[in-house]
C-alpha cells in the first residue's frame, strides 16, 4: 500500500477461481454419477477440492483485509454494495414459493383437486417445524447481540454471542435432519413432495452456509481480527444471517402452516 497512489485494492492473480470453477464442476458432476450409478470417486475429489479452495481462498482474503491493509474504507465500501446486491440476487428463491402456490390455489383434478394433494400426509406445523422458527429466531437475536458487542469493544461477549449463534444454526440443521428422515412423504411424492423438500432444502443449504460463514467469523474474532472500526466480514455475515431468517419465516408460514 506504500506504494500505491490509490486507496482501491488491485487484486493479485490468483489461482483460487479457476480451482474453484473445477471443483464445482467435479463435484455437480460428481453428484449426478453418485445418483445414477452409485459412483462416489467423482464427487469425494470435488469436495476435497472445493474444501481446499475455501480454505486457501479465505486465508488470502484475511491476510489482504487484516494484515496488509487492502480493505480500506472505499473498497469496505464497494464490497458492502457487492453483499446488499448478492442477498437481492437470493430473492429469486421466491421462485420455489410460486411453484408452490402454483400448485396448491388451484389443485388439478390429478392431485384430488385438494391440498395437500389426496394421499399426502403433511408434517404438523406446531412440533418441530415451530421450534425451528424458535431456534432461528433466537440465533437473530444473538447475532444482533454479537454486532452490538463488537461495537462496544467488548471481546468476551462478542465471542459468547457468537458462539451461541452458530450453536443455534448447527441445532436448526440437526433438526431439519430429522425431520427430512422421519418425514412420511419423499421427493419423489408428486407435487407435494417435490415443492417441499426443494423450497425447505435450499433453505437448509443457506442455513449451512450461514452458519460457516459465522464460525469463520467466531474463529476471526479469537484472533483478534475484528475491531469496532473494522468488522465488515461479521457485519456481512449477519445480513445473510437476517435473510435466512426471514425467508424461514415465509417458508414457515406458507409451506408448513398454511401449506398442511
Amino acid at each position: 500500500m506504500a506504494h500505491q497512489a490509490h486507496a482501491f485494492h488491485m487484486v493479485d492473480p490468483s489461482p483460487w477461481p479457476l480451482t474453484g470453477a473445477i471443483a464445482a464442476l467435479l463435484l455437480t458432476s460428481g453428484l449426478a454419477m453418485w445418483f445414477h450409478f452409485g459412483y462416489m470417486t467423482l464427487m469425494n475429489s470435488g469436495l476435497i477440492l472445493m474444501i481446499l479452495t475455501m480454505i486457501q481462498w479465505w486465508r488470502d482474503i484475511v491476510r489482504e483485509s487484516t494484515f496488509q491493509g487492502h480493505h480500506t474504507t472505499p473498497v469496505q465500501k464497494g464490497l458492502r454494495y457487492g453483499m446488499i446486491l448478492f442477498i437481492t440476487s437470493e430473492v429469486l428463491f421466491l421462485g420455489f414459493f410460486w411453484a408452490f402456490y402454483n400448485s396448491s390455489l388451484a389443485p388439478t383434478p390429478e392431485l384430488g383437486e385438494c391440498w395437500p394433494p389426496a394421499g399426502s400426509c403433511s408434517l404438523d406445523p406446531f412440533k418441530v417445524p415451530l421450534l425451528n422458527t424458535a431456534v432461528l429466531l433466537a440465533s437473530g437475536v444473538t447475532v444482533t447481540w454479537t454486532h452490538h458487542s463488537i461495537m462496544m469493544g467488548n471481546r468476551k461477549e462478542t465471542i459468547q454471542s457468537l458462539f451461541l449463534t452458530v450453536t443455534l444454526g448447527l441445532y436448526f440443521t440437526m433438526l431439519q435432519a430429522m425431520e427430512y428422515y422421519e418425514a412420511p412423504f419423499a421427493i419423489a411424492d408428486g407435487v407435494y413432495g417435490s415443492t417441499f423438500f426443494v423450497a425447505t432444502g435450499f433453505h437448509g443449504l443457506h442455513v449451512i452456509i450461514g452458519s460457516l460463514f459465522l464460525l469463520m467469523c467466531l474463529i476471526r474474532q479469537i484472533n483478534f481480527h475484528f475491531t469496532s472500526n473494522h468488522h465488515f466480514g461479521f457485519e456481512a455475515a449477519a445480513w445473510y444471517w437476517h435473510f435466512v431468517d426471514v425467508v424461514w419465516l415465509f417458508l414457515y408460514v406458507s409451506i408448513y402452516w398454511w401449506g398442511s
